[in-house]
């Protein structure tokens, strides 16, 4: 699983340089009024790889993430600005899975290890500024905010830590920044995207003893995100 990245980004450096030994020529173009569309829609599917960011009201060491891949699906929708900026929605579902060891925490190996599987209902509303398209290729930067409703969370579970159940908010506000390419082929328009993604808020819900071994030494608990995406329009 850890090869999967490289594998696809060996694909894309491959597809881009392919296409960039040709961006001198004249090439017929895929689709050439595309981009003139007020309106356009698609869908995509990627992978992501989650963790969280600590801060810490006493500097000890105290938690390890262990990180994993998900996957992310949804849809697009964009709205044509101008010849170089769009505004677009991208509503999708996103899993995620990450486990927590706790590395100050005395007792049995359960005691220390906390799994924690997300599935977010994810909700960016972005800017994406584009190049001049050259012939059929074309680069941009994205960036904006996002809403997520974490659907597996247990904010509202009356168990806690104590119990053996870790809790976390169900609502998270994020910033997202990233690049891409819209490659136009024959049919459709195709765009590989890489996407860093970072809470705002803290998404950690507190235990109900306020000397608890897990939460009472965490300032804050924020997730940060890389989203592999492959978009089709």
């Amino acid at each position: 699983m850890h090869k999967l990245p490289v594998f696809v980004f060996l694909i894309i450096l491959s597809a881009s340089t392919a296409q960039a030994q040709f961006l001198t020529r004249e090439r017929i173009l895929n689709d050439e009024n595309f981009d003139k569309k007020p309106w356009s829609w698609g869908y995509y599917f990627g992978i992501n790889r989650y963790d969280f960011n600590f801060d810490y009201k006493e500097a000890r060491p105290d938690i390890f993430v262990e990180q994993n891949y998900g996957f992310n699906v949804g849809l697009l929708g964009n709205k044509r600005i101008n010849e170089f900026l769009d505004l677009r929605l991208e509503p999708g579902l996103v899993y995620n899975a990450r486990t927590l060891f706790y590395l100050d925490i005395p007792g049995e190996e359960n005691d220390r290890i906390r799994e924690l599987n997300s599935t977010y209902i994810h909700f960016p509303l972005l800017l994406k500024f584009s190049t001049k398209r050259l012939n059929n290729f074309k680069p941009f930067v994205v960036g904006g905010f996002s809403y997520s409703h974490n659907l597996s969370s247990n904010e509202k579970n009356p168990d806690d830590n104590s119990s053996g159940q870790f809790r976390m908010t169900n609502n998270t506000f994020y910033y997202e920044v990233g690049f891409g390419i819209d490659l136009y082929l024959p049919y459709f328009k195709f765009s590989p995207s890489i996407r860093g993604v970072f809470a705002l808020t803290d998404e950690l819900v507190r235990d109900e003893n306020p000397n608890s071994l897990y939460t009472s030494n965490i300032e804050t608990m924020q997730s940060r995100g890389i989203f592999l995406n492959f978009t089709f329009q």
